[in-house]
């Protein structure tokens, strides 16, 4: 027999994966901010914007926030050439799979067991989202396809007008997350449908029917109504519950036979006592929001000038983290656009990270956020959540990277490193957590409670390394970087000692900024009737532009 095939989404260039350099992430206060004070003892200030490229950004996150991410909401390029210049919208199709691909492998390592991700898609790249989702999370933690009705109006040009998005939702563990995951309010519409026709002293209420589907003899029992009449189930039909639970019904007075005392048998729920309701898939836009209204929220806080282009309504946001979250839980977006998704898990009490790498994190998200913490925000959830202000944010943007050419072309360690950076991207790069000693100068970071790092640009003799052996002892281990050593490490068991950059040189795409694929970048495909300085193979000639884009690192 031959091998095993499975059901898979493939495209040119599906197996080329970048090979990324962990980058540590380096606080910048002038653009970090909070409030002048406490608003409420709830007040959250350690959330984090990343300026900078999404994916690199999201590689940095991996070792702090690995299972720790509570959902996930992402707005990604639609590939429909109607997004903004960072995204790349437009890209082929095979090279928007592979950006999608490189960075949802990493968010399904940031999220916690009983986490979620929710995706913004539009029919263009959906159904094939889909299916490169169902093999990065598993056919089997697909939760809904959501349809969210982001437009009101009709285009009378379109062969069929377009009313909605797609909104793809994976969990972790699908089963866990629906213990764990949040009802939804009745709406004023939803709650009008209890009455209370016979004043009842409990407040409104409705009738709902004890017959069920299926046959089962055990519910299959005669109930007599108040004028005498006997009631069996309706024909396919039986009752839902055993007689003794009706009876339990007519002891506690809910019992209901319609207007008349001999309809069918049902019993009274009160609205009082009515439960949540399940979120269904079909979202519209007067509960959920709209385009138009999400531009509304814009001219509000930025005017028409300065509006955004492609935001989202707050109120489909708050819809989401409703559903996924609870307070002080973690929010990830790395498409952070106008920054609705901070804005709104703000408001609500979550913490959140959001990756951008357009100058819209200046322009937009940054004031917008301002606003929000000083309480001068009065659109979108302001209102339904009672938001006063309070709280803050920490900027951050890339480190560069770790290594760079020197003049003979040599990579060297990137001079702009001190020492703390150095030893952070050491321990990054390593697996270790930076946790700097303030007794021992060696523990600069661990893996273990007993396995500890070092890093030093110095170059350490034989001595140095007896004195940092016996400091070590016999019970702990310890791996040091450094630019060179003498002597024999051997005869230092406790001691792992290697040279730096060699030790991480083949790890990664070194000084590589830039993997949002920018179409202007690309290298230029040869004129047409130029000739080439090397023969070109011919049976590869039509995947020459998408492989050229693909050598950038996809």
């Amino acid at each position: 027999m031959g091998k095993k095939q499975k059901l898979e989404l493939t495209w040119i260039g599906k197996d080329v994966r970048p090979k990324l350099e962990p980058r540590i992430l380096l606080e910048d206060p002038e653009k970090s901010y909070h409030a002048a004070q406490r608003v409420t003892e709830q007040d959250i200030f350690d959330n984090r914007l990343i300026f900078g490229d999404n994916l690199l950004a999201l590689k940095a996150l991996e070792t702090e926030f690995a299972g720790k991410v509570k959902c996930v909401f992402i707005d990604p390029p639609y590939n429909t050439g109607s997004a903004f210049t960072h995204y790349d919208d437009g890209l082929e199709h095979s090279i928007w799979l592979s950006m999608m691909r490189d960075r949802l492998e990493i968010i399904r390592k940031l999220l916690s067991e009983d986490g979620s991700l929710w995706i913004t898609i539009d029919d263009t790249e959906a159904h094939y989202l889909k299916v490169m989702c169902d093999e990065i999370f598993g056919r089997p933690n697909f939760v809904a396809n959501v349809v969210w009705q982001n437009r009101y109006s009709r285009s009378n040009d379109a062969s069929l007008s377009l009313s909605h998005n797609s909104v793809l939702v994976y969990a972790h563990e699908p089963e866990r997350w629906k213990k764990i995951r949040n009802r939804l309010a009745r709406t004023e519409t939803q709650a009008g449908q209890y009455k209370n026709p016979d004043n009842d002293p409990n407040g409104p209420w409705r009738a709902i029917p004890w017959d069920a589907p299926n046959l089962r003899p055990n519910l299959s029992y005669p109930i007599k109504t108040p004028t005498g009449k006997v009631r069996m189930p309706p024909s396919g039909r039986c009752w839902s519950r055993t007689e003794a639970q009706w009876l339990e019904i007519v002891e506690s007075g809910l019992a209901y036979f319609g207007k008349s005392g001999d309809g069918a048998p049902s019993f009274k729920q009160y609205l009082k006592d009515a439960s949540d309701i399940v979120p269904n898939t079909w979202w519209n836009h007067e509960e959920t929001g709209h385009t138009d209204e999400a531009k509304k929220e814009m001219h509000l806080l930025f005017g028409k000038d300065q509006a955004f282009d492609t935001p989202k309504p707050e109120r489909l946001l708050h819809r989401i983290l409703h559903i996924a979250t609870n307070p002080g839980d973690l929010v990830l977006d790395s498409f952070a656009g106008s920054g609705t998704t901070g804005a709104v898990a703000h408001k609500m009490g979550r913490r959140w990270i959001m990756i951008e790498l357009g100058d819209h994190c200046h322009t937009h998200i940054i004031p917008r956020l301002q606003k929000v913490i000083d309480g001068q925000d009065p659109g979108g959830i302001t209102k339904a959540t009672h938001w006063q202000g309070g709280g803050g944010f920490r900027y951050y943007h890339l480190a560069p990277s770790l290594l760079q050419k020197d003049n003979w072309d040599n990579w060297v360690i990137n001079p702009s490193y001190n020492a703390a950076m150095l030893a952070e991207a050491l321990c990054k790069l390593e697996g270790f957590t930076y946790a700097p000693s303030d007794t021992h100068y060696w523990q600069q970071g661990h893996s273990t409670e007993t396995d500890y790092l070092y890093v030093t640009t110095q170059t350490l003799s034989q001595t140095q390394l007896a004195h940092l052996s016996e400091e070590v002892g016999q019970h702990r281990t310890l791996l040091v970087l450094c630019s060179a050593f003498r002597g024999k490490t051997d005869q230092f068991p406790n001691l792992t000692v290697r040279k730096i950059p060699k030790q991480v040189l083949d790890r990664c795409e070194w000084g590589k900024d830039d993997y949002s694929l920018q179409i202007e970048n690309l290298p230029q495909s040869p004129p047409k009737n130029s000739t080439p300085t090397e023969p070109q193979p011919k049976k590869r000639a039509k995947t020459v532009k998408v492989e050229g884009q693909l050598d950038l690192g996809l």
